[in-house]
């Protein structure tokens, strides 16, 4: 940085509150009314997660937390450009746009960087804001590898920058209050968790969308994998692509891994094994992901973790807590209920069904605002983010091999066992 920049680490560094033109400085910008305090926010990643959960859960604090989105980055020239739009209508002036997410992590007067690009390219982002010193909120999976998780993990720790992963399920009242819940014992000896979480069809077909080649950085978007001709299908459908994405497992599994930890306080599992395959979803797209898996988790706590999902029938999803006691019934995330089915009877302390009781919280969103100022640490921590990258990786890796992984925690690896 240069020498006329305020440093970050005492509080917040000069931040910028927008932009007119794309050769518009650092200095221009902080010489913006308010701009000294306001904080400055990039987004990688334009696609709907980026616009549609990224900067429209942020913008609704922009006055109260003072801040403005003043950059954004995205291979796909249309989702640039709406983006941009996006902040037009918002701010009053539009974000500077980007290709490449170096030109937006070298920007001075980014503050804090918002990542919702493609799964196999998460780490790649996550590490180089880190190391730009820069605030981060990354989507989950964090990474498609255990070493890049781990460079990207080091990335952030060594640099102190805040971190927010998109786990944003842990932040509704309702899991906080089930978590509370869980710490008083009343379901007894646990044994399992579970979730079926099906559809009729997978949801990587949504995405679907008719991209021209001459409006994509297609080898921005491949980044590391093999070279091979421009896909409209596998650029606006990655999600179903195990180049780009490892399926169900990480992209619903790793809301509901993340949620086991957070309820149970439990870390890392033991062991995993993972078996699936593309059974009902057999068309011309060539999907590589699997629309039937399920993956089971072995934790040190005892208790064993089940994840299923069947994109061929939406019905029988649940979500629940087994103990010897009763069960706690979360497939309902606003409304969970403890109940006494199940367990043993009368020797218990659960009566009949009643609603958890909600735990007030910030919105996630909010949540990272609000530590951007404050420097704690948020709800969904790289820690939390690493706990279930690791579980989402013993698991893909598994349905991968054919074979059980186990996690060694003191040398941070996973091997066949």
């Amino acid at each position: 940085m240069g020498s006329n920049n305020m440093t970050r680490r005492g509080f917040l560094k000069t931040a910028s509150v927008g932009t007119v033109a794309l050769s518009m400085t650092a200095a221009s910008y902080a010489r913006v009314k308010g701009a000294n305090d306001r904080i400055s926010i990039g987004v990688i990643g334009c696609g709907s997660r980026g616009i549609d959960a990224h900067m429209a859960g942020v913008n609704p604090y922009a006055k109260d937390q003072n801040i403005e989105i003043t950059a954004v980055c995205d291979p796909w020239r249309v989702r640039r450009e709406m983006a941009a739009a996006k902040t037009k209508e918002w701010y009053g002036r539009e974000a500077r746009q980007f290709v490449s997410y170096r030109d937006l992590v070298a920007l001075d007067d980014v503050d804090a960087v918002m990542i919702a690009s493609p799964d196999h390219v998460h780490t790649l982002h996550l590490e180089a804001v880190a190391k730009a010193k820069k605030d981060v909120y990354s989507e989950k999976p964090i990474s498609m590898d255990l070493g890049s998780l781990k460079s990207a993990y080091d990335a952030v720790k060594e640099n102190k920058v805040v971190c927010q992963i998109g786990t944003q399920l842990r932040s509704l009242p309702s899991m906080a209050g089930c978590r509370e819940l869980y710490k008083t014992g009343i379901l007894g000896k646990v044994g399992r968790i579970e979730q079926c979480r099906n559809g009729e069809q997978p949801y990587w077909y949504a995405y679907l969308k008719d991209v021209k080649e001459e409006d994509v950085d297609w080898k921005e978007f491949l980044y590391d994998r093999p070279m091979r001709p421009f896909n409209a299908t596998q650029y606006s459908g990655w999600y179903g692509f195990l180049d780009f994405s490892g399926g169900s497992v990480p992209g619903f599994g790793s809301h509901y891994i993340d949620l086991v930890n957070y309820i149970t306080g439990s870390q890392f599992p033991s062991s995993a094994v993972c078996l699936g395959g593309t059974y009902t979803w057999k068309d011309d797209y060539g999907f590589t992901c699997p629309d039937h898996v399920q993956a089971l988790w072995t934790y040190p706590e005892g208790f064993m973790v089940s994840y299923t999902t069947n994109f061929g029938n939406s019905g029988s999803n649940t979500f629940r807590i087994l103990g010897d006691q009763g069960t706690l019934d979360m497939v309902n995330w606003s409304s969970p209920v403890l109940t006494a089915e199940g367990g043993s009877k009368n020797k218990g302390d659960i009566r009949g069904k009643k609603e958890v009781e909600d735990i007030p919280q910030p919105d996630h969103f909010l949540d990272w605002l609000q530590c951007l100022r404050s420097r704690e640490t948020p709800n969904a921590s790289i820690d939390a983010g690493y706990q279930h990258g690791v579980a989402i990786l013993m698991a893909t890796r598994a349905y991968e091999t054919g074979r059980r992984q186990v996690y060694d925690r003191e040398k941070r690896e996973i091997h066949e066992g």
